[in-house]
């Protein structure tokens, strides 16, 4: 039904934009002046169905979840939910709503058969009325808008409002969102440092995030200092950067200054589609091929390697970083003014040179900003740590040792059953609010420099 409603909402406003914009034309060929062309006229009659239509359905699906479960569980039989805390009270109306989608296990009881069809009534309903709406706001737009159409109209001006009004929007949108994830990440933060001093989380050597089952167990006291966790990220980092950034920065003055337009028109696009192969591909590679690969040179020379290094991971996560650090070192290279590299190759100075010593200096800015924002993502990678680091948190710098990140010890910390009320569980936030703190810093730099450096050459 949501489908069939985004439909119709498409085909009204395709309808509207059409209606008018022929109306408007009709006006002009008559021999009236509009004030706006009639592709204005057309685009406000599609903005002023589709926006209005879009938000009550959009908070019309986000209600009917909540309404809908409300009233299945006002409807159960008396005496059902007697003596029911909050948790039983959930898990019978997952399995109301199991029952509804046509997943039955086992033999539920009637009264739950009975509000799984109440609920699929309801949603029924529901959708029909979605329908019903959206068709007549669409429908009640279209007849006003017909009805502005006039040679004064100002069309122009009122698809800007419009679209300025959905800009402001979305704006804000991101706005409120960021302002919620940081919110969430300190509130959570303080009560993880209400149980566990902060200045044991942020100097201490030992990460070991275990809780006591019972009260004689003192082996599970756990410990959460996280600077073992910090090291296994930067070492990560480092070995990814240290690989990644010669690569990127060779590849994109090979493509800008050397190669010919046919291999950079190949080249190009190729190095680009690292940039679209998903993280966990990426993991695959790196437990697969190149984990194995460094255990073997490891034996041949005699050395010592983990099973799952920091080596591996990082190397992969480099590879992943070249088209990211390629591209924008592509972009400063070409926004350099030709007047300079013109300047350069009058003045005697060979090719090699020119890059050198007037080009690259010159997309400094660009050049340093990728690669700080590489660093930011590769401090935020996931997956192929994951796959191919390691659990275990260690303070060491060895690359060739096993070694966690940030990012992996949140997302052991969040898999399974969770209970928020737990150090374990909180230390998920603090580390999650350190990682932000971190990336921000970086970013924040990177920006520094590139506004620095670019007022410098400009």
């Amino acid at each position: 039904m949501t489908a069939l409603a985004f439909a119709l909402l498409l085909t009204a406003a395709l309808t509207g934009y059409l209606v008018n914009r022929k109306a408007a034309l009709a006006l002009r060929d008559g021999g009236q002046r509009l004030h706006s062309l009639g592709m204005f006229h057309g685009l406000y009659a599609a903005l002023a169905v589709m926006v209005p239509a879009v938000v009550v359905a959009i908070l019309w699906l986000v209600l009917q979840g909540p309404a809908i479960n409300s009233l299945a569980m006002s409807g159960l039989p008396d005496g059902v939910l007697d003596g029911v805390d909050s948790g039983a009270r959930q898990l019978i109306l997952a399995e109301i709503k199991s029952i509804a989608d046509g997943r039955i296990f086992g033999a539920p009881e009637d009264w739950k058969i009975a509000a799984a069809e109440r609920m699929t009534n309801l949603r029924s309903i529901s959708g029909w009325l979605m329908l019903a709406s959206v068709a007549a706001i669409s429908a009640a737009a279209m007849f006003l808008t017909r009805r502005s159409v006039a040679a004064a109209f100002r069309a122009r001006q009122a698809v800007e409002r419009i679209v300025m009004g959905l800009m402001v929007f979305c704006s804000l949108v991101a706005i409120f969102v960021t302002v919620g994830i940081v919110f969430s990440l300190v509130f959570e933060s303080i009560r993880f440092f209400q149980m566990v001093p902060i200045t044991e989380f942020l100097f201490g050597t030992r990460w070991e995030p275990q809780i006591p089952i019972r009260a004689d167990q003192i082996a599970a006291e756990g410990a959460f200092g996280w600077l073992p966790v910090l090291l296994g990220t930067l070492v990560i980092t480092v070995v990814a950067i240290v690989i990644s950034v010669p690569v990127g920065l060779m590849s994109a003055i090979y493509l800008n200054e050397f190669a010919s337009p046919r291999f950079r028109a190949v080249a190009k696009p190729v190095l680009e589609i690292l940039a679209g192969i998903p993280t966990v591909v990426y993991g695959f590679f790196a437990i697969l091929t190149v984990a194995p690969a460094i255990r073997a040179w490891g034996a041949a020379l005699g050395i010592p390697v983990a099973p799952n290094t920091a080596l591996a991971a990082g190397s992969v996560m480099a590879i992943m970083l070249i088209p990211f650090i390629s591209s924008f070192a592509d972009d400063a290279l070409s926004a350099v003014p030709r007047s300079l590299r013109d300047g350069s190759m009058a003045l005697g100075a060979t090719r090699s040179e020119t890059v050198l010593k007037v080009l690259f200096p010159a997309a400094i800015p660009g050049i340093v900003g990728g690669v700080l924002l590489a660093i930011s993502r590769a401090i935020g990678e996931t997956m192929i740590v994951v796959m191919a680091a390691g659990l275990i948190a260690k303070m060491t710098i060895n690359p060739l040792d096993s070694v966690t990140t940030v990012t992996v010890q949140i997302v052991t910390l969040l898999i399974g059953d969770t209970e928020f009320d737990s150090p374990k569980t909180l230390a998920a936030f603090a580390l999650g609010l350190m990682l932000f703190i971190v990336t921000l810093v970086i970013n924040i730099i990177a920006l520094r420099v590139v506004r620095k450096y670019r007022e410098l050459y400009d």
